[in-house]
């Protein structure tokens, strides 16, 4: 008796076929996580602003000569405010996912320069060892980025210094500046939803994405008066 067509067994190498192609199609489901369409919408809206306030930037370099300083310094304020906002909100949760792992040194590299903070104002302090930490998570970075700009932000021009350490099985990231209002910055990290005027967002993300990564939170403050924040995370 000869079986049909769509009766037949299928051959051993078509299983096996199959079954690759299964494994594959479910660990690749595994991996990526979904974009929240919130998240998706800052993506978007962090990308299209990019070249608008570069080309404003740009042209309020070459302005003619007879255009008052007083509104050339004004518009370039509130070119430098609006850049500020988009390195928030990119590092908040609108940043692009890495795939892989990098040097906990090169993620530190990444968050000074996205934050815009002056290198002239800033000291970085890599421990030894703790620059060759494997970071995996996008959301270090975000913590970094976020705290950097903050300081940036708000932190009226004062030194800041960043201190990179390796603790057991614990990775800490300290940010020191003088003249931080430590009640308010408290106020903004104890905040359980983001705040609806964005005011104090970047803390907010830092706690959350803290929190998130399994990480705690410390602060104190020096004797000269200089506040840190300390984020500790797991090195997984």
């Amino acid at each position: 008796m000869t079986l049909s067509a769509d009766t037949r067994p299928p051959a051993p190498a078509g299983l096996l076929t199959d079954l690759v192609r299964a494994l594959r199609t479910r660990l690749r489901r595994r991996t990526v996580e979904p974009v929240a369409p919130a998240d998706a919408l800052v993506r978007a809206l962090c990308h299209d602003m990019r070249s608008p306030l570069a080309a404003l930037e740009f042209l309020l370099e070459h302005l003619d000569a007879d255009t008052p300083p007083q509104l050339v310094q004004l518009a370039r304020d509130q070119a430098s405010q609006l850049a500020s906002m988009l390195r928030t909100a990119d590092a908040t949760g609108g940043a692009a996912e890495r795939p892989g792992t990098r040097r906990l040194g090169d993620v530190v590299q990444a968050s000074v320069a996205a934050s815009g903070l002056p290198r002239g104002q800033l000291t970085v302090e890599l421990d030894a060892g703790a620059g060759d930490i494997s970071v995996a998570d996008a959301r270090v970075q975000r913590i970094l980025t976020n705290l950097l700009e903050n300081a940036h932000r708000h932190g009226e021009g004062a030194a800041v210094r960043l201190r990179v350490t390796r603790c057991d099985t614990w990775v800490h990231l300290a940010l020191t500046q003088a003249g931080v209002p430590a009640d308010r910055v408290l106020g903004h990290l104890s905040r359980t939803e983001p705040p609806v005027d964005l005011t104090g967002l970047g803390l907010w993300s830092v706690q959350r994405q803290t929190r998130e990564l399994g990480g705690r939170l410390a602060w104190c403050t020096d004797e000269d008066g200089a506040f840190t924040l300390v984020v500790r995370l797991p090195d997984r």
